[in-house]
C-alpha cells in the first residue's frame, strides 16, 4: 500500500511555522505497514489541484490536511470533489453540528464547512467546526482533514487510523496506551529510547497530559520497559490507558461519595476552573478561595500571621493552613491549595517554579508537598500545578502517601 500526503498552508511554505503533520503521517501510516511515497507542502493558491491529480494516479490512499476554512481561499472542498468527479453537496450532518456550534453565525461564509464531495463520508471534528471527510477518486481513497494540529491530531488518532486499517484490510498491530503527566514532550521521548530503544513509541501531546503509545517486541518486553519509564518519572506520573488527571480526582471523589474544596494563590483560580467545569460538578465541589494577598488568606482563610510573616506566602506552613482553612469555611471533607512562584513579575528574588501543594481531609494529617517546576512561563507552571494537585488529591483520598508520591517525582 503506498500513501502520500498534502500538506496545505501559506504560512509553511513561507517559513513562518514548520510543518509537524507531515512526520506525524508519516510515522503513523509507516508503522501500519503503508509505504509513504511523498509529503508535498503548498500554499492557500489553489495549487492543490494539479498535485492531487498526480499523486491519485500512483497511491492507495492520499490525506489532505489544511484548506478546510470558510474564506475564499480555502480551496481543498472543490478541488476534492472536482478531482472525484462529483460535485459540491451540504451535507445534513454537517451542516447540523455547525447550526448546534455557531447558531446564526453558521449562514453566509461559514456555510461553506457543511458542504462536502457527493458520497463522501464525514470525520467528526470535535475541537472545532470543519469536519474532515473521505471518499473515493478514481480508486483512490481520498480523506481531508483540517490543519490546525489540535483539530488534525485528535481526527487522526479517534477516526483516520481505524478508517484505515478498515478501508486497507491492514492488521490490527499490537500498541499498548498510556498517559503521562507534567513530564515534557521532549524529555518524555528521550527517557522512552532509554528505557529501550529498540521499541516504536509514539506521543501524542493533549491539554494537562501526553497520551504515550508503545509497540514492537513482546508484551513482556514492553511491559519492562514501561517499568523502567515509571521507576524514571516516580508515581502516578504514567498510568495505563487513556485519562486525565481531572476524571481521576473525580473518580476518587465520587467513588467515595466525597467534597472537596480549594484554595489557590498562584494558579489563580485554574484548579478551580477544571473541578467544576464537568456536569454535575456540584456533587463534590463546594467552593474556593482564590487570593494573592496575605491579608485575604488570613481573615477569609483564618490563616495565621505569624505563618505568613515569618515563613513567607510560599511555604509549606501556608500551604497547610490554607488547607486547613478553605475546608472549615466551606466544611467539605477534603480540601487542596496551592501557593507559590508562578512568575517573576511580582515576586523579584523568589525562585519561579517553587510550589506548595496542600492536602487536608477530616481525621486525616494535612500534609503539604514542595515542588520546583521548570519554567516555560506562567502558564506552564500552572497547568503543571493544578495538574499535580488534581494528581495527589486522587491518591490522598484513596489513603495512599501523597507526600512520599510527590518526592518520587522526577523530571518536573
Amino acid at each position: 500500500m503506498k500513501a502520500s500526503f498534502i500538506i496545505i498552508g501559506t504560512e509553511l511554505t513561507r517559513g513562518i511555522i514548520q510543518d509537524s503533520h507531515g512526520s506525524l503521517l508519516s510515522k503513523e501510516l509507516t508503522h501500519m505497514g503503508v509505504h509513504v511515497s511523498e509529503i508535498v507542502i503548498v500554499p492557500d493558491d489553489g495549487s492543490i489541484e494539479k498535485i492531487l491529480e498526480a499523486l491519485m494516479r500512483s497511491n492507495d490512499v492520499v490525506i489532505i490536511t489544511g484548506g478546510l476554512g470558510p474564506t475564499s481561499d480555502d480551496m481543498t472542498r472543490p478541488v476534492i470533489a472536482e478531482a472525484a468527479g462529483v460535485g459540491l453537496v451540504r451535507n445534513p450532518e454537517a451542516w447540523s453540528f455547525l447550526l448546534g456550534r455557531l447558531g446564526d453565525k453558521a449562514y453566509g461564509a461559514n456555510e461553506r464547512q457543511a458542504m462536502i464531495p457527493e458520497g463522501f463520508s464525514i470525520i467528526e471534528n470535535r475541537n472545532g467546526t470543519a469536519p474532515g471527510f473521505y471518499g473515493y477518486g478514481n480508486g483512490t481513497l481520498l480523506i481531508s482533514l483540517p490543519g490546525p494540529p489540535r483539530e488534525m491530531t485528535p481526527m487522526l488518532y479517534d477516526s483516520v487510523l481505524p478508517l484505515l486499517r478498515e478501508k486497507l484490510d491492514l492488521p490490527e498491530a499490537e500498541r499498548d496506551e498510556y498517559t503521562s503527566f507534567i513530564t515534557a514532550e521532549a524529555k518524555l521521548e528521550e527517557l522512552c529510547g532509554e528505557a529501550d530503544s529498540a521499541l516504536d513509541w509514539g506521543t501524542r501531546f493533549q491539554d494537562y497530559r501526553i497520551s504515550l503509545y508503545v509497540s514492537g517486541k513482546t508484551r513482556k518486553e514492553r511491559d519492562e520497559a514501561i517499568g523502567r519509564l515509571r521507576e524514571r518519572v516516580g508515581a502516578l506520573r504514567l498510568v495505563d490507558g487513556n485519562t486525565d488527571a481531572l476524571s481521576m480526582a473525580i473518580g476518587s471523589l465520587r467513588s467515595h461519595g466525597a467534597t472537596v474544596s480549594v484554595a489557590e494563590s498562584c494558579t489563580g483560580g485554574l484548579l478551580s476552573m477544571l473541578l467544576t467545569e464537568r456536569q454535575g460538578a456540584s456533587e463534590y465541589m463546594l467552593g474556593s478561595v482564590t487570593s494573592y494577598a496575605a491579608a485575604v488568606k488570613m481573615n477569609v482563610l483564618g490563616v495565621s500571621g505569624r505563618v505568613i510573616d515569618e515563613e513567607g506566602t510560599v511555604s509549606s506552613g501556608c500551604a497547610e493552613a490554607m488547607a486547613d482553612g478553605v475546608r472549615r469555611l466551606t466544611g467539605s471533607d477534603y480540601s487542596v491549595s496551592v501557593t507559590g512562584v508562578a512568575g517573576p513579575d511580582k515576586d523579584e528574588g523568589k525562585d519561579v517554579g517553587t510550589v506548595y501543594i496542600g492536602l487536608s481531609g477530616k481525621d486525616r494529617e494535612t500534609v503539604s508537598v514542595l515542588f520546583r517546576f521548570t519554567s516555560w512561563g506562567r502558564a506552564s507552571i500552572r497547568r503543571k500545578a493544578a495538574t499535580a494537585a488534581l494528581i495527589l488529591l486522587s491518591a490522598y483520598i484513596e489513603g495512599e502517601d501523597a507526600k512520599a508520591i510527590a518526592e518520587s517525582w522526577g523530571y518536573i
